[in-house]
């Protein structure tokens, strides 16, 4: 039996993961800014085309919102409750192969966060394919 050989070298192995994990970083920061903290419809609907993928299951304490246009309500539903909320991250993403998660605040610009959570992804094909939220404490 022979030996398989991976023809990628180290290098090209490190480079490319690095660039993987920059990109699912990114994806989890522009999730929270520009599709859950984003009050325009349209600058958040073109976010969520950018970096979901078109059957993305999203789980949420309410339930399951699965595709692009639940996401859009559900984000949009969720802005109308609180527009003047701001999502800001607590920690730097943490990224292990196709998934990641970040650590979260949110509540009015310049006063004390009134909720906490933690969004964890799994990206395929440079979008996100599920995005797991889970609250820390209840919105207040």
């Amino acid at each position: 039996m022979g030996q398989h050989v991976n023809e990628k070298s180290a290098e090209d192995v490190r480079s490319s993961g690095v660039d993987d994990a920059k990109l699912i970083a990114t994806l989890l920061k522009r999730n929270i800014f520009e599709v859950f903290g984003e009050n325009d419809p349209e600058r958040r609907r073109a976010a969520i085309r950018e970096i979901y993928a078109e059957d993305a299951v999203v789980h949420a304490p309410p339930g399951t919102i699965v595709g692009r246009d639940a996401l859009d309500k559900f984000a949009g539903d969720l802005r109308s409750t609180h527009p003047d909320y701001v999502y800001t991250p607590s920690t730097e993403p943490q990224v292990l192969h196709d998934s990641a998660r970040l650590a979260w605040v949110s509540g009015p610009k310049g006063q004390p966060a009134r909720y906490t959570g933690q969004d964890f992804i799994l990206v395929r094909n440079g979008k996100i394919a599920v995005l797991y939220v889970y609250l820390d404490s209840p919105p207040l």
